[in-house]
This record gives C-alpha cells, sequence and structure tokens, in this order.
C-alpha cells in the first residue's frame, strides 16, 4: 500500500535520496463499468478531413462522453454530413439517435487548425449548439475536449470536465513522480520526481500551482510549485511534521497540519509560507483539512472522539476547540473533500473490514457508499460534483478509478506498471 494512511498516523518511510528519470506516460489506460439507466444516444460524425491530422478529433469527443456514463455512442458508418444541410433527420431518427455531432476541419497556414462543429436535435431538426475555433495542431486533444465539454454541457445542463486535469502519484520500486495528465489520462507528465515518498498533491484553485508533501529533506514537508515555471518554494517547514496541505478558496491561504507546537494540529499559513495561524487545539490528531467552497468551514479528520472520524469546524480568526462531528457510522471514516456546490463531501467509510468510497448529505446526514473494493483512498471530486477520483488496490498494485456521485458508473485508470495513487482533481479551466 502505498503511505496514504500512513499520513494520518504520520510515519514516515525513509529512503535515499536522488533524482530519478521517469519515461514519459502517454496516457493512462482506461477501462469503464456500467453507466445510466437511462443514457442519451448520440452520433458522432467524422468531421470532414480530420484523417489528414496527426490527431482524430471524433475519437476524443465520443470518448470523453462515454466515460460519464451518460451517453451511448450511435453507428455512424455509411454517413458523412458536415453541415446541416447534409443532414437527413429520419436516417438518424432511424439509427435511434436523439443528437447528432457534425463539423469540419481546414487546415490554415502555420501549423494551425480550424474547426467547426454543430449539435444537432434530431427530433426537432434544429441546431442546439456550435463553435469555430482555430488552434495549433498541437493542441488537436485540448480542442476535443473542450467541444465535449460544450456538448455536455448543453445536453445535461451541468458544466463538462474533459478540459480539466489530474494530479497523482506514481510509485515505481522506491522512486516517485508527482505527475500531472490531462482528465483522460493523457499527456502525463511528471512535475518533480525523487525517491522519496511525495503525497497530498492538492490544486490551486487556479490551477496554476500545485501544493504536496516531500520527504527529501528526510522529513515531511510542504512545498508549493508552479507548474508553468516549475518553481517551488517550502511553505511550511517548521520543527516535525508538515503536511496534508489545503488551499482555502481565494488561493491565498493554505491549511496545513503540524506537529511542532505538540500533537497533530490545523495550522492556516500564507500561500508564500508568511502568516502562521493555529486553527485546531486538541488532545487528538487533527489533520487532512478541506475547505468548503465559500471558505468558511474546514472539514477535517480528527481521532479526538476515540477513532477517525469526520469533524467541521469554522475558520475564524482565534484558535477553535470546538468542532461538529459529522461522521457516526463506523469507527474510521477519514479523507473529505467538499463537493462543487459545498453541500455534501466524499470520504473514506471503513465497511466489513474494507475502505470504500462514500458520499455524505451535510443536510440530511444521509451517507451512500459508491464502491465495494478492498482498499480505497484518497476520494477528489470533480469540479462538476458528478465523479469521484480515488485510488485502490487490484491485483497488489495501487490504480486510480473513478465513480460517478451515484454510484452507477465506475472507471479504472492505470499504467502498464508501477502504483498510482494520491490522486487530486484539477479545477475547471480559465475560459469556462
Amino acid at each position: 500500500m502505498f503511505p496514504d494512511r500512513i499520513k494520518f498516523l504520520f510515519c514516515a518511510l525513509i529512503l535515499s535520496c536522488g533524482w530519478i528519470s521517469f519515461p514519459s506516460l502517454a496516457q493512462l489506460n482506461i477501462e469503464i463499468f456500467g453507466g445510466g439507466a437511462a443514457r442519451i444516444p448520440i452520433a458522432i460524425v467524422p468531421f470532414s478531413d480530420e484523417n489528414r491530422l496527426q490527431q482524430n478529433i471524433t475519437s476524443v469527443i465520443g470518448a470523453d462522453l462515454q466515460r460519464t456514463g451518460l451517453f451511448k455512442l450511435v453507428d455512424t458508418s455509411g454517413a458523412s454530413p458536415h453541415i446541416p444541410a447534409d443532414v437527413v433527420f429520419p436516417d438518424w431518427v432511424n439509427r435511434g439517435a436523439s443528437a447528432l455531432v457534425i463539423g469540419r476541419t481546414v487546415a490554415m497556414p502555420g501549423d494551425q487548425v480550424e474547426i467547426q462543429f454543430r449539435l444537432m436535435d434530431v427530433s426537432k431538426k434544429t441546431q442546439l449548439t456550435g463553435l469555430g475555433i482555430t488552434v495549433p495542431s498541437s493542441q488537436l486533444r485540448s480542442a476535443a475536449h473542450r467541444i465535449a465539454d460544450v456538448i455536455y454541457e448543453v445536453l445535461t445542463g451541468d458544466v463538462g470536465v474533459f478540459s480539466t486535469r489530474i494530479a497523482y502519484v506514481l510509485k515505481q520500486g522506491n522512486k516517485y513522480a508527482l505527475q500531472v495528465a490531462d482528465a483522460d489520462g493523457y499527456n502525463a507528465q511528471s512535475i518533480i520526481e525523487y525517491n522519496e515518498p511525495i503525497i497530498s498533491p492538492a490544486w490551486s484553485p487556479d490551477g496554476n500551482r500545485l501544493a504536496y508533501v516531500s520527504f527529501e529533506n528526510k522529513k515531511p514537508v510542504v512545498y508549493v510549485q508552479t507548474l508553468a515555471t516549475r518553481q517551488r518554494h517550502a511553505v511550511a517547514n517548521f520543527k516535525g511534521s508538515n503536511s496534508a496541505p489545503a488551499w482555502s478558496p481565494d488561493g491565498n491561504r493554505l491549511a496545513v497540519v503540524l506537529t511542532g507546537q505538540g500533537g497533530s494540529q490545523i495550522f492556516l499559513i500564507n500561500a508564500d509560507g508568511s502568516g502562521l495561524q493555529r486553527l485546531s487545539r486538541s488532545s487528538g490528531i487533527d489533520t487532512e483539512p478541506n475547505f468548503s467552497p465559500d471558505g468558511r468551514y474546514i472539514l477535517f479528520t480528527s481521532d479526538r472522539g476515540g477513532s477517525p472520524q469526520i469533524y467541521r469546524m469554522a475558520v475564524t480568526q482565534s484558535e477553535n476547540s470546538n468542532a461538529e462531528r459529522m461522521t457516526f457510522e463506523g469507527n474510521y471514516n477519514v479523507s473529505p473533500d467538499y463537493s462543487h456546490n459545498g453541500k455534501s463531501y466524499t470520504f473514506i467509510h471503513r465497511n466489513n473490514n474494507q475502505f470504500n468510497v462514500a458520499v455524505q448529505e451535510i443536510g440530511s446526514r444521509q451517507v451512500q457508499i459508491l464502491t465495494n473494493s478492498k482498499f480505497d483512498e484518497s476520494p477528489s471530486f470533480a469540479p462538476n460534483g458528478k465523479m469521484i477520483l480515488y485510488a485502490t488496490e487490484i491485483n497488489g498494485r495501487g490504480i486510480l478509478s473513478a465513480v460517478s456521485s451515484d454510484g452507477q458508473t465506475k472507471q479504472h485508470l492505470s499504467v502498464q506498471s508501477g502504483d498510482i495513487r494520491e490522486p487530486a482533481w484539477g479545477p475547471l479551466p480559465k475560459w469556462k
């Protein structure tokens, strides 16, 4: 197992330090299980001339939509409309399509590609939306994700997250790499690589920085790294353990867990490492803080009541010894992560000696267990609240998985070798 539950006990793995060169990963392999009972049948016709491009666009759009479990891809063989005037709507009715995606591509000077697409309502014989963009040929996958986002939002009413990124830790032997990839697993890149543990990656609200914990100096230290420049600085490097960073919604502060003043307690600190302020005070271990979207509350894990449970406290200017206990089912509930609207949160619940992803509605306190695997860890909500990314273990190897917030659709994401753990789903891109 990866040192995820070890974070709660603040145990460190002591390994030799050094810089390791990791191979670039093209993608995470994705397997989809299940799906919604009423999936939207959608036909995605290959765009004109996309076979001349270095990246197929419509296959990316189809894969994005299919991964949600909300869409059923309709066969488009033998048909090639690219503009509304070419569409024979009765044909698509007979094929069982409710929605139709058509488009064209045009190679432009300077290695640019113009892409135009239209989303058609088959039964009403009308256009629902369309988009025209021009991108470098190196950004065709990103353009496809953006088109899939538009389609998803129009047909479901929820914002799409195909243009987002995920972060995770890859462990191969005694080597660790913090990696960032597109939400579909492509374009994985190592942000930092060591043969000391790296844990707890956390995205800044603007998606430009990652906070994480590195053991490279033989003790846990919290760093913040800017992705574009690779520059980083130590935010929390105090006596004792420095761990579990969590960003405030405005991106100006982090909650961190420190042991330097006795015990394991939650502190607030500015993103530049200044302005340390103690937030919690208890006789137990307080850890794994997570801000509510409005910044008013923090969920966290504590054993102050005798077993690890989820608590909530207000973010105030003074130390807070009072906290509201949120979980009461079972004797092990850890790793809370708020949903995008603050009305629920995901966490890990021990159930019959299994560690599973669960969701609790804050208002009703109703708990729903979403997975039935043996060792799930580190759940992280998608920024639209519809999917949850988490780490799990299959055949003794750590992989990433995702489950829909209703438990209907599950995905496994894996690489050819090594364990992948500590996932964190990034925010929506700025253009949204």
